[in-house]
């Protein structure tokens, strides 16, 4: 029977430091099988490696958040291939370009220097690559399609922009991340992308402790919630939120290469 894969977690976030075993280990009951816990700092990485040895129905994605990127360094990047090479690593990421706080954030040029870097990284390894990209369409796009034939797929994380660029990404051979935003009713966008992307591009995540659904929109999310999401979905395509499960496992199956 299909279970719910949850493609971007980070059970490695202080919000989840008292209760991670218990809410990974109750994951059947929610039917939930398995997630990707995604680094984003350089802080994180370790923690990731650790839940994923923990627990057996937990992988690891090792990357550094764009928002992050302004410690980072060449050794660093070196010590992460090293540490991409553990088999419970799926993918690299989570990596990419934030623009929405400019007065907060490494600058663009700082941004898009190491997410190239770590796109790179990616193809050597031929892993596929977790997008983080938040009003930086047009650059993501441009360093993506520079790079997608070198790379080894990959996922726009909580997708937030058009539905033409998401069916380009999808021609490109990318996943479009769906997440609780979807159940908001005014998150117009978002909608119209899963009605108007074929199923077989869309994978469905959580983000935890971040972006619950409704109707616990401002709580701490987890996996636990995904099946609210499923059912979203499901409405907004007109198919039964089985159908939706079984074919998101089945891409996230393929987007990780398991």
């Amino acid at each position: 029977m299909a279970q719910i894969f949850d493609t971007h977690a980070h059970y490695d976030d202080a919000a989840f430091e008292k209760d991670y075993t218990n809410i990974i280990e109750s994951f059947p009951r929610y039917g939930i099988g398995r997630c990707t816990d995604v680094a984003s700092t350089m802080e994180s990485v370790d923690r990731v490696l650790f839940l994923a040895h923990t627990f057996p129905n937990v992988y690891a994605a090792l990357g550094i958040h764009p928002s992050e990127c302004r410690d980072l360094t060449e050794g660093y990047l070196l010590d992460m291939e090293k540490k991409c090479a553990d088999p419970k690593v799926v993918a690299v990421g989570e990596i990419g370009l934030d623009y929405h706080f400019p007065e907060e954030d490494p600058a663009p040029e700082v941004q898009k220097k190491w997410f190239v870097r770590q796109l790179d990284l990616a193809a050597k390894l031929q892993l596929p690559v977790i997008i983080h990209s938040r009003d930086a369409a047009k650059d993501t796009m441009d360093i993506l399609r520079d790079r997608n034939l070198s790379l080894a797929g990959g996922v726009i994380h909580c997708y937030s922009y058009s539905t033409e660029q998401a069916r380009e990404y999808a021609a490109m051979g990318f996943f479009i991340g769906i997440g609780g935003v979807v159940t908001f009713k005014n998150a117009k966008k978002v909608r119209d992308v899963v009605k108007n992307i074929p199923l077989t591009s869309i994978v469905l995540e959580t983000d935890c402790p971040y972006m619950a659904p409704v109707p616990h929109r401002g709580e701490r999310n987890s996996s636990l919630f995904l099946p609210l999401v499923a059912q979203a979905v499901a409405e907004l395509k007109g198919i039964s939120p089985e159908e939706v499960v079984e074919v998101t496992e089945h891409n996230a199956e393929r987007l990780y290469n398991l």
